[in-house]
């Protein structure tokens, strides 16, 4: 910005020098639609730290492509569309693509009970369906959720059959099939297996030939190797405390739940896909928006691994993604032919906040105004206000207590005035009593139980995705 030798007022000098701060246009110029989404992402744009690509879809033309941010620190190599993003749950729409063609081939029912692809699994009495894997409404337990409270940490590692016998050791659902709604990592990774059997091709295999092949998405597979070497790819990230950034990736080989690695450019090809479907023709985009229904008949706002709703006034189809240093989001507004891409590489970001601000702009015209929305605080478990129950009943509480569906010990001491839980190599969690017999530590729930003469014989642990885990007290 130039500006002239003239004698500036108190408030206009103080007006430049903000715009100059904050790199605006002169006052009263008015900022390009590129700029202002430059704008949405100017703290990622450097070359210090990891950011964003992003891609904005209109009439099946892009009318923006760009990179913020770095794809490897270490390299110095810069993001850009054609880089290459894991985009964690995200991912869920292509598997839930691979079962809606599977089905259109005659090889499956969504009907069918998941136990006629994989009788490995418990049988529950009530059948768990391929539908209800789709919507999350199975009650299938969160395998990620199983594995952490088993004592497994985010970096180590263990395999399909490991997970198949996990899950198989589960003696209860969350709930009934199609009484409730909860997501589900594990009914994805099901929905992966079942894929396997009902084709004879792993689910990477099926997705490359029906879906990532056709629709020339060259530089996009489901990731079930941590060993092999990606083109492009760009790394995960975590800001550390003190500043800077550490590696953020994974060794699992989980698809189904998540796995995807592709690229803003080869997204492009998939969100065109639901407009002129070169894969599935129209009923398969028929059968991909159809939302999933509970026993009672209520609607639910998730579709096949597709959230459909409404932004501000106008349809919106999407789907977010978050595992280790990668964050993703896909939205698309049907009606206006216009969608977003934004992928992201560093765990501090929020591509759904950031693509919702990116159509912000561009379809400003046609968007109701924001809703004001109350949102209630809520309380951190850790801040909860406890109460002491006592000495004597922290004696009793105390104790080793084992779990055979996650085949682990929790062991529960005295800590002072209080108890802790640990895990395996874990550190452990100091123990807030909600009630006499309700323990918490962090988003863990122990309800404990007692036998007839009153002694603690157990208790069901709570923790989210998890519900109703039991653990019997071990003998001393």
């Amino acid at each position: 910005m130039r500006i002239t030798a003239q004698k500036l007022s108190a408030p206009m000098f103080l007006l430049v020098a903000v715009a100059c701060l904050l790199g605006a246009q002169d006052p009263g110029e008015e900022l390009t639609v590129e700029e202002r989404v430059d704008r949405v992402f100017a703290r990622f744009d450097n070359t210090r730290s990891p950011g964003c690509a992003i891609g904005v879809i209109q009439d099946g033309e892009f009318l923006l492509r760009r990179g913020y941010g770095m794809a490897n620190l270490e390299l110095g190599a810069p993001l850009t569309s054609s880089s290459v993003f894991r985009i964690g749950s995200t991912s869920k729409q292509f598997t839930a693509a691979a079962i809606v063609l599977l089905a259109q081939e005659g090889k499956l029912s969504l009907d069918n009970d998941v136990r006629k692809f994989l009788p490995e699994l418990t049988d529950f009495g009530t059948p768990v369906t391929i539908r209800q894997l789709v919507h999350h409404i199975s009650g299938y337990r969160d395998y990620l959720t199983l594995m952490m409270l088993a004592g497994l940490r985010d970096d180590d590692y263990y395999t399909d059959e490991e997970l198949l016998a996990m899950l198989s050791r589960q003696q209860e659902l969350n709930f009934e099939p199609g009484a409730e709604h909860l997501y589900s990592n594990s009914g994805y990774w099901i929905l992966s297996q079942v894929v396997e059997r009902a084709s004879g091709k792993s689910l990477r295999e099926y997705a490359a030939e029906k879906i990532f092949e056709p629709l020339g998405m060259d530089h996009t597979h489901f990731h079930n190797d941590h060993n092999e070497l990606v083109p492009d790819r760009a790394y995960g990230y975590a800001p550390l405390e003190d500043g800077g950034y550490m590696i953020s990736m994974t060794t699992l080989p989980m698809i189904g739940d998540g796995g995807v690695f592709t690229s803003v450019d080869d997204l492009f090809f998939w969100d065109q896909n639901f407009y002129d479907p070169k894969v599935g023709g129209s009923e398969f985009l028929e059968q991909m928006h159809s939302v999933g229904e509970l026993n009672d008949g209520e609607e639910l706002d998730y579709a096949f691994g597709l959230g459909v709703g409404t932004y501000r006034g106008l349809k919106l189809v999407s789907h977010g993604g978050a595992f280790v240093g990668f964050r993703a989001d896909v939205i698309r507004f049907p009606d206006e032919r216009f969608s977003v891409i934004c992928l992201c590489n560093r765990a501090d970001s929020n591509p759904s906040l950031l693509a919702r601000q990116v159509a912000d702009v561009y379809l400003e015209n046609k968007l109701a105004p924001p809703e004001e929305r109350d949102r209630p605080q809520r309380r951190r478990a850790d801040e909860e206000a406890g109460i002491d129950i006592g000495a004597q009943a922290r004696a009793e509480l105390a104790g080793d207590y084992y779990s055979e569906e996650l085949d682990v010990i929790y062991a529960l001491r005295q800590t002072g005035e209080g108890l802790e839980v640990s895990v395996a190599a874990q550190e452990p969690l100091p123990l807030l009593a909600l009630e006499p017999d309700v323990l918490r530590a962090q988003f863990l729930t122990l309800r404990f139980e007692r036998n007839t003469a009153g002694a603690v014989s157990g208790f069901q642990l709570d923790a989210g995705r998890v519900k109703n885990l039991r653990f019997t007290r071990a003998r001393e």
